[in-house]
């Protein structure tokens, strides 16, 4: 026991001087893991809606006259579009070069899956998700109580120890085994994983979007910008997302009003009408990670940040950003959105 404290203080040493890593990346289950060595960001809805009168005049009204609204849905439109970025923030997650990608017209959720959304989805279907199948999903610490965090120390995640591999937790005890979703049915469904949003997805006559769709999506008509809105983190010193505010992982100051997720039509945050694009929960895409992974539980690149996102740490609530974790992995801030085609 005294050996793997001292390991686990090493790699918390080092893991400190890395530039960049909040740990979402490492929560990949893993089943032959062993304990204590688990591998594995009223008033902002009001956002763009001046600009979206002006400036996307055309894009509403000419895509109204071609194509049915479906509700709940935002028409995307196609062409040849860049993704990426030529100034990457972290060369490891191959956010460069920036590039051109031919898509299709698209339909894209203006919101995150809810836990409501979900609910139905589970009743009808008598669906179990994966973390209920394993039995445990990933939390960040500040959803455990001082002893709680103790009697886990053993099951924290190697060079992320903020994140602890918890029993009993899943989409409907999203804050722990005593935690339910009264007062959470509009917030963003978590702990489900990629296997679990592609079903839901298939559910409903949709799919998961493709990396490039979500990207571009995310950047509602702008070119290399960081955000769905702009360059600006806060415009009019207003708060356009939820992420981490504060000190990283301690000390978070909650200036955006939201400690954990946020309800998911919470922030509209660009001109395509969607929300959250950026911030409160990942969401996974239907993209691997690594075009040539055959392995049983591939990598699937998720991309949009979350609430636990900060600057300092976790630069990734940026329309370029991307992230990974195995497709049979869930964590507290790991939800999706479906897109159709159109």
């Amino acid at each position: 026991m005294q050996q793997r404290a001292v390991v686990i203080l090493l790699l918390a040493a080092l893991s400190s001087c890395v530039n960049g890593d909040c740990g979402c990346n490492k929560l990949d289950r893993d089943a032959s893991s062993s304990k204590g060595n688990i591998q594995t960001e009223t008033e902002q809805q009001q956002v763009c809606q001046q600009q979206a009168r002006n400036q996307n005049k055309h894009y509403r009204d000419y895509y109204a006259e071609l194509e049915p609204e479906i509700e709940g849905m935002s028409l995307i439109p196609g062409g040849s579009l860049h993704v990426g970025t030529n100034e990457p923030h972290f060369e490891a997650d191959n956010e460069s070069p920036e590039r051109l990608v031919k898509l299709q017209d698209f339909y894209i959720d203006k919101y995150e899956v809810s836990n409501a959304q979900f609910a139905k989805f589970v009743k009808e279907t008598n669906y179990t998700t994966e973390a209920e199948v394993f039995g445990d999903s990933f939390l960040f610490k500040t959803l455990l109580t001082p002893q709680q965090q103790a009697e886990l120390e053993d099951y924290r995640v190697v060079n992320a120890l903020w994140w602890y591999k918890v029993s009993g937790v899943n989409w409907h005890t999203p804050h722990g085994i005593d935690s339910n979703l009264n007062g959470l049915e509009q917030h963003p469904v978590v702990h489900v994983s990629w296997r679990d949003a592609v079903a839901y997805c298939k559910w409903m006559g949709k799919r998961l979007p493709s990396e490039a769709e979500w990207e571009v999506a995310c950047r509602g008509g702008k070119q290399r910008k960081l955000f769905p809105w702009g360059n600006k983190l806060m415009p009019k010193e207003k708060h356009w997302l939820n992420i981490w505010q504060g000190e990283f992982p301690d000390g978070n100051t909650v200036d955006d009003g939201h400690e954990f997720t946020c309800a998911v039509n919470e922030f509209r945050q660009n001109n395509y009408d969607l929300y959250n694009m950026v911030g409160n929960v990942w969401e996974w895409t239907s993209d691997l990670w690594r075009s040539d992974d055959k392995s049983d539980a591939p990598n699937r690149v998720k991309k949009g940040g979350s609430y636990l996102c900060h600057k300092s740490y976790c630069f990734r609530y940026r329309c370029a950003a991307r992230s990974q974790n195995t497709e049979d992995s869930s964590a507290g801030n790991l939800g999706f959105r479906c897109a159709k085609n159109a």
